[in-house]
């Protein structure tokens, strides 16, 4: 992921401490712990020739990736459907890869929808995309839909029409990149008001050169963030460290989901962040999560 990144050397001046909780989420969430909450980790793609060998088998073909993935994580923020629209057929190969498993894919909003042209007469290619996914059946998870980076709130009517024509029996979580949309709190409460109202969730992306996107707002008790790291320098763990507290903190407040998407600019070592990840959210969450083993770990418990 290119967003929001800089510099090695500017990485020691950034702030990265989250922003306060706004008083916006008192309405979401209820105060009381959600009584078995769903915690969903995973990264953007299966794909990375980088992890054969770690932790995919030595000589792994790209077309068992997938069966291999399913093994670390239990669910993945799904880029492939941001640019192609995948029938039925294909969509069905891949979720039999995690047949029995408690795993979630979450598919991404075809670009020819939210980059390019309005999203007015999108109807057709919306639906086309929707019966694709709709074949994960039972691993579907929530769908993201990202709003390109250029789209300004000058044309958020545009997209409130175009989300409330949305089915309302699938969850969708919303991302927004434009400063405008954060620059402004009353533009930003209306933003996430709206989605509240369209029981819609907000994408949440920390990324190191875009603070504004990291705006911890809730519109439903249920949150997706996308964490962008910068291949294990040390300021990736101590934010992971205030991400556990946070999510701690929501989680007992009465949060119901978490879905929690690990990016690199280097995806080599998004593993080993995530067991970092896996392994602090267990201890301080009280929680049962499966973490990436590597392949030197399998081969010594045998």
């Amino acid at each position: 992921m290119e967003f929001g990144r800089v510099t090695e050397s500017e990485l020691d001046n950034i702030d990265f401490s989250l922003p306060a909780d706004p008083a916006f989420n008192d309405a979401v969430l209820n105060g009381v712990p959600f009584k078995n909450p769903k915690v969903y980790i995973g990264c953007a793609k299966w794909g990375r020739t980088e992890w054969v060998g770690k932790i995919y088998p030595p000589k792994t073909k790209e077309k068992d990736f997938l069966q291999h993935y399913v093994q670390h994580y239990n669910s993945i923020e799904l880029n492939a459907t941001h640019y192609q629209i995948y029938g039925t057929e294909n969509i069905q190969k891949w979720a039999d890869k995690s047949a029995g498993k408690d795993f979630l894919f979450c598919p991404k909003m075809y670009n020819g929808v939210t980059h390019f042209g309005s999203l007015k007469g999108k109807d057709l290619l919306t639906t086309e995309f929707l019966k694709g996914v709709l074949a994960f059946g039972k691993h579907l998870g929530p769908i993201f839909i990202q709003i390109s980076e250029s789209f300004s709130p000058n044309r958020k009517n545009e997209l409130f029409t175009y989300l409330q024509s949305l089915p309302k029996d699938l969850q969708f979580f919303v991302e927004v990149r434009h400063p405008e949309w954060f620059a402004n709190t009353a533009i930003a409460n209306e933003l996430f008001s709206t989605l509240r109202q369209l029981n819609m969730g907000a994408v949440i992306t920390d990324a190191s050169g875009r603070r504004d996107c990291a705006h911890m707002y809730l519109p439903v008790a249920k949150t997706f963030i996308r964490y962008v790291g910068n291949s294990l320098h040390a300021s990736d763990y101590t934010r992971i460290d205030e991400w556990v507290t946070r999510m701690k903190h929501w989680l007992d407040k009465g949060l119901s989901e978490v879905y929690f998407f690990m990016h690199m600019h280097n995806e080599a070592t998004s593993p080993e962040l995530t067991i970092y990840l896996v392994d602090k959210l267990n201890k301080e969450c009280g929680l049962n999560l499966q973490k990436p083993t590597f392949i030197s770990q399998q081969q010594n418990l045998f």
